[in-house]
């Protein structure tokens, strides 16, 4: 069913710190968006990153696509038998996400999964904002999340439901237990983490761009406009990606890499790794401010806010 990440939309009050960081950072490109809404283009396509003015961060929606419409009916049948919320958008809501067709869900820790087909792009339309070769996306989609969940078992069996494959897990006893899912060439376009207990959140996302100088020309502006560093340069062990990581204005990090190895599910067989990093990724400042974007989960494991309105 899904076959890429398509976009990703937060709500924050520092809209105004992200300019400087998409432009002169990432080289990526701002477009206008909707009420005061900052949107990023990393390609053709409308949009694929978008921040939305509010008075705390949140993740509002992530965002999925699927090949055929007919897919998205699929979506539907496998949520009302994991009985989960979920339903159709309307036309209204599918022009707002520059999309054909769209349905959505809400997970069992909160986030709102939006499920599309027809993305729009305009051939041609991306402009770089800095010397850059330009980012992967296509038909891998956007690149990636991670998922920060109390029950990483309980996220392996839903998400499995969708179409995410095991690629691998990496496990460091005491320090780290993860698992990584793809559903197209990309090594995982969703990956889940254990998080601390009664939380859940969007610890990052992850942008590849197409030559490993982009990456280093980017971490060493990242330093210049004294953006927080995270994770130092450094080489994953699991899809060998060359990167570093960044907070965000807006809670949760950013993963900008290069060279990340490509799934072929005729031969590919999931391994587990004990450790995160062949070289590098040495913990910087980028890491005060806690794991990613999170918010808290009642007992019943649906958002605490939802569960006092309910």
């Amino acid at each position: 069913m899904i076959t890429r990440l398509a976009y990703l939309g937060i709500t924050s009050p520092h809209t105004a710190e992200w300019p400087d960081l998409v432009r002169n950072v990432w080289g990526a490109q701002l477009v206008d968006g909707p009420d005061g809404a900052v949107r990023i283009k990393f390609d053709d396509a409308a949009w694929r990153l978008q921040i939305h003015p509010g008075d705390e961060d949140r993740t509002e929606y992530i965002g999925w696509a699927v090949n055929y419409e007919e897919d998205l009916d699929e979506v539907l049948r496998v949520c009302a038998d994991l009985g989960v919320e979920h339903g159709r958008g309307d036309d209204e809501l599918a022009a707002s996400r520059d999309v054909n067709r769209l349905v959505f869900f809400t997970d069992p820790w909160g986030f709102r999964h939006e499920v599309t087909w027809g993305q729009s792009s305009v051939p041609g339309s991306f402009l770089a904002t800095r010397p850059i070769t330009g980012f992967v996306t296509g038909d891998q989609g956007l690149g990636h999340v991670l998922l920060l969940l109390p029950d990483i078992e309980e996220g392996h069996r839903f998400f499995s439901n969708f179409g995410f494959r095991l690629s691998d897990k990496i496990i460091v006893p005491g320090r780290l237990n993860a698992r990584f899912y793809h559903c197209n060439t990309r090594h995982h376009s969703l990956a889940l983490g254990q998080g601390p207990p009664g939380t859940a959140g969007l610890n990052h996302l992850m942008i590849e761009v197409k030559d490993m100088d982009d990456v280093g020309t980017g971490y060493e502006l990242a330093q210049t406009h004294e953006v927080p560093i995270t994770l130092s340069l450094g080489r994953h062990t699991n899809d060998g990606q060359f990167s570093f990581y960044h907070r965000t204005p807006s809670s949760f990090h950013v993963e900008y890499g290069w060279g990340g190895i490509e799934v072929d599910d005729e031969v590919w067989i999931p391994r587990v790794y004990d450790r995160t990093a062949t070289w590098g990724h040495i913990p910087g400042e980028g890491t005060k401010g806690g794991p990613g974007l999170m918010h808290p989960l009642a007992e019943t494991g649906v958002p605490a806010t939802d569960a006092v309105q309910g």
